[in-house]
């Protein structure tokens, strides 16, 4: 979210590493964001400009071809997390608007905006991401504490750090009506391997290999 209240699609909490512009988005505003170069460091270099997409272009873009996940980020600031005000209400509206409740899923590390969002719209879908430090923390068996947590949220998705994985998870999460997601798999052996398994959805920083698999 910039300082003004615009909803972007971006994955940093700061603009330097992805940009040509410095600094937090929380102190930025919607219309310096737009001025940026958002492929200033793509490796190997961009044939052209690409502003910073705001999230109703995306929806917009997506509607009708295919279903979008949309995370909703932690802010941060010298270490510190928090929440950009107003952003699960911002999302709510935006899908709403773009009449997409049935192609969207809103997933977090945040779990309180997830009931936030259940809130304002109980009919959208929702997935809890888990981190591999809150998995170890857990004091008993951590898939049913999540299972447990999950199900008081409302969620019907679970992403995973990949490397929590284990044979049996699909099928229990699939019994307790939860589907499964994996993050973040660049390999394509390990693509095919989680695919394989029932694994429900992937994120990767390799499109490219979908179209391997088969």
């Amino acid at each position: 979210m910039s300082r003004d209240g615009q909803a972007i699609v971006f994955h940093d909490n700061t603009i330097d590493r992805l940009t040509d512009g410095r600094g937090n988005i929380l102190d930025q505003d919607f219309a310096y964001l737009r001025s940026l170069n958002a492929a200033a460091h793509f490796p190997g270099g961009w044939f052209q400009p690409e502003r910073i997409p705001t999230l109703r272009e995306v929806l917009d873009l997506a509607k009708g071809r295919v279903n979008v996940h949309i995370e909703i980020k932690y802010s941060q600031r010298e270490r510190i997390y928090g929440r950009y005000p107003n952003i699960a209400e911002t999302v709510v509206a935006e899908v709403q608007a773009a009449n997409m409740r049935d192609q969207a899923l809103i997933i977090s590390f945040d779990w309180h905006a997830l009931s936030v969002i259940k809130s304002l719209a109980p009919s959208l879908e929702t997935g809890v991401i888990v981190s591999k430090k809150w998995w170890s923390e857990q004091s008993e068996d951590p898939l049913d504490m999540l299972c447990d947590q999950a199900a008081v949220l409302g969620c019907s998705r679970i992403d995973l750090n990949a490397l929590l994985f284990s044979p049996n998870m699909p099928d229990i999460l699939h019994q307790r009506g939860f589907q499964l997601g994996l993050w973040t798999v660049n390999k394509l052996d390990e693509l095919r391997h989680f695919a394989i398994a029932g694994t429900g959805s992937l994120t990767t920083d390799r499109p490219d290999f979908f179209a391997q698999l088969g």
